[in-house]
């Protein structure tokens, strides 16, 4: 099993599943193309990253990928997609365009499996941030935490900590929709003896109120 991803988190989450992957990385523009909505450009992105990974030979290997953004409502039939900051000033201007809205992260999970057609779960999770200070921003994004995060946050800072509420997949705004994946894995015949839902509720320190409709067929 190979992780197409560089991120830490991800890796983080996918431990929690118990099985043995190697980490791998996917060369793959992350640029919107000229009217492609969120769910559009994070399926696709994901996508693109499972057929792209430097599997390194590994012709058999099953492959996870995954990309994850931020989109911003600006209207009935417009967002403003917010990716990875370029800078610490563009992380300063996504997280006071966050401050006290509501807002929904896309994750898209693929997997490739040799003898499977590729397949793709696409997850929203909606949030609410709290009113946090000016000064809160600055000092959370000089310690260099929101540069490499889709909307410039971590949802599970402890010390800025900017979700007031969330309606969703929390492990799905880390980075890696965990239960969604674990399903996929599950239908495939592969052989899991963790406890996802539990496993990731406590690693988190989250309680989950919609794993039970995301894990039963």
């Amino acid at each position: 099993m190979i992780l197409a991803s560089q991120s830490p988190r991800r890796r983080e989450l996918l431990r929690l599943l118990g099985l043995p992957f190697d980490v791998t990385i996917s060369d793959v523009r992350e640029t919107p193309r000229t009217g492609e909505t969120p769910p559009e450009l994070v399926t696709r992105l994901s996508r693109a990253k499972a057929r792209k990974a430097d599997l390194n030979g590994r012709r058999s290997a099953l492959v996870i990928a995954c990309d994850t953004i931020v989109a911003l409502r600006e209207g009935p039939a417009q967002a403003e997609i917010l990716g990875k900051p370029r800078d610490a000033r563009d992380a300063r201007r996504m997280l006071r365009r966050l401050r006290g809205r509501s807002h929904a992260v896309y994750s898209a999970v693929t997997v490739e499996n040799p003898g499977h057609a590729a397949t793709t779960d696409l997850v929203e999770t909606a949030l609410t941030m709290r009113p946090y200070a000016d000064a809160e921003i600055k000092a959370y994004v000089a310690s260099g935490d929101p540069l490499d995060k889709a909307g410039a946050y971590a949802i599970q800072h402890e010390g800025f900590d900017p979700v007031e509420r969330i309606q969703g997949c929390y492990a799905s705004v880390m980075g890696l929709p965990l239960c969604h994946l674990a399903r996929r894995l599950r239908e495939w015949g592969m052989d899991l003896d963790t406890d996802v839902p539990t496993a990731c509720q406590t690693h988190t320190d989250h309680v989950c109120h919609v794993y039970q409709e995301i894990v039963s067929p």
